[in-house]
């Protein structure tokens, strides 16, 4: 059984490895930056469950508002759609 004590270094540091992930992603500026946001949004998770476990009020807060910006991302770079079809998309 995973106990408080294991879970709580586990999602942080699914949180930090994710987030950076999700930061190479996006800086590398190729066909794959469209996933960062996919990484970014597993990383907002895990800081939540981290920062509801060690109640930390302003990060969970913080990670909130950056979920929300996550799912702003998926949806705006769509990364279930192929590259070729959403060149034609009217946004």
């Amino acid at each position: 059984m995973i106990t408080l004590t294991l879970l709580t270094p586990l999602m942080e540091w699914t949180g930090s490895v994710a987030g950076l992930l999700g930061a190479f992603l996006l800086a590398s500026h190729s066909r794959v930056s469209k996933y960062g946001w996919i990484a970014f949004l597993i990383a907002n998770m895990a800081m939540i469950c981290f920062a509801w476990m060690i109640q930390a009020h302003g990060l969970l807060f913080q990670q909130l508002g950056f979920t929300l910006t996550s799912c702003l991302g998926i949806y705006r770079a769509r990364p279930w759609i192929p590259v070729a079809a959403s060149i034609h998309s009217a946004d």
